[in-house]
């Protein structure tokens, strides 16, 4: 979606992936190699005006390698202060950004001080890796501490506070080399068993949306950033608590593509490119749902007849259980209208699960009371 964005813009695009049939190998040259690959990266280096990332499980060793032969963005310490949830949440705390209580866990008996400091339920989570609801589990009873230990012991875990959350949300903002910002509109954001299900915007007033910008606006800053980062949240009784940052383009920034005057790809590349930033303000209503395991056999059918307000975006990856293959977004001109069209394409694709109208209408109600 990078390649994509970019190709209008003229750029051009040399892509290092570890897997044979990367998706965006079609957009420009792919060097097939691994992360961690010296020649490989070095090559990229050379050959390259500036080097991003896409996703925050890249070496860090690998963004600093690059970095002494051409600018790598977002900074390689940013990507290294996101890869630990440890480092993640002592940063945000140093910055006076509320998250919910953690304690580090390396031991049984650190985990049982953490639950007995912060009190049950709780959140047991591996420092790295972990995405889309993995390498984490909740705590609830005392007898649950064993088996999360059994489960996700014998390496570097954070035990963190439970937030019963009102509604979930992130906030999504582009810096430039020169520090300028732009902020998307505060998106409401859905998951189903971890994963993100839907993001719906604008849904915020003004008043949370300029809290939210507050906020990463103190990360964007302390880590010299350039580039695209998500910072997401949790609302709870009017208030927001971070639960972590992505120094890249996010999924629940999707939306963008369709519902915004200048998407997060578009303005990513602008930054890292040391070109103006673009617009971010919606163009329309705009809802998006992500797409699991395979795409739906009717899917082209139902495009049909939507005049243009229906966006598909097929990634062209091979289909795989709980794999996001690609994602839809519809977009309105009220809220009303947005509610409709989810309604309709629900019934036509047959995705009742992956758009529960109930819940979305549920976290509406909350985020804005």
């Amino acid at each position: 979606m990078l390649a994509q964005a970019g190709r209008p813009m003229g750029l051009e695009f040399i892509f290092l992936d570890p897997a044979e049939d990367a998706c965006a190998a079609e957009f420009g040259e792919h060097i097939h190699a691994d992360w961690d690959d010296e020649a490989a990266l070095t090559e990229l280096g050379e050959r390259s005006d500036v080097v991003t990332f896409d996703f925050e499980n890249v070496p860090e060793s690998s963004a600093s390698l690059i970095e002494s032969l051409c600018p790598v963005y977002p900074p390689p310490r940013a990507l290294f202060t996101s890869q630990d949830r440890m480092r993640e949440k002592s940063l945000m705390q140093e910055l006076d950004i509320p998250v919910a209580p953690f304690f580090p866990v390396s031991s049984r008996p650190e985990l049982k001080a953490a639950v007995e400091q912060m009190g049950l339920p709780c959140v047991l989570k591996t420092r790295r890796f972990g995405y889309d609801g993995k390498g984490q589990t909740v705590l609830r009873l005392q007898e649950d501490l064993e088996r999360a230990w059994q489960l996700l012991g014998d390496q570097d875990l954070i035990c963190e506070g439970f937030v019963p959350f009102d509604a979930e949300c992130s906030i999504i903002a582009a810096r430039g080399r020169d520090g300028s910002t732009v902020f998307w509109p505060l998106t409401l954001n859905l998951h189903r068993d971890g994963v993100l299900a839907i993001s719906m915007a604008p849904v915020f007033d003004a008043q949370m949306q300029a809290r939210a910008e507050a906020l990463i606006q103190r990360l964007l800053e302390h880590l010299d950033y350039t580039g695209v980062m998500a910072l997401e949240l949790f609302l709870k009784d009017g208030e927001l608590l971070a639960n972590e940052f992505a120094p890249r383009v996010h999924n629940s920034g999707h939306w963008t593509i369709d519902g915004a005057r200048t998407s997060q790809f578009e303005n990513h590349l602008r930054a890292i490119c040391g070109l103006p930033l673009g617009d971010t303000a919606c163009s329309s209503k705009a809802l998006m749902f992500n797409i699991l395991g395979q795409m739906p056999e009717t899917a082209e059918q139902a495009s049909a007849h939507w005049q243009g307000d229906l966006h598909w975006h097929d990634y062209h990856k091979t289909a795989r259980a709980g794999r996001k293959i690609g994602h839809v977004t519809i977009t309105a001109e009220s809220d009303a209208g947005l509610r409709a069209k989810a309604a309709q394409l629900a019934g036509e694709l047959g995705v009742a699960a992956e758009i529960n109208l109930e819940n979305i209408l549920e976290g509406l109600g909350k985020a804005r009371g």
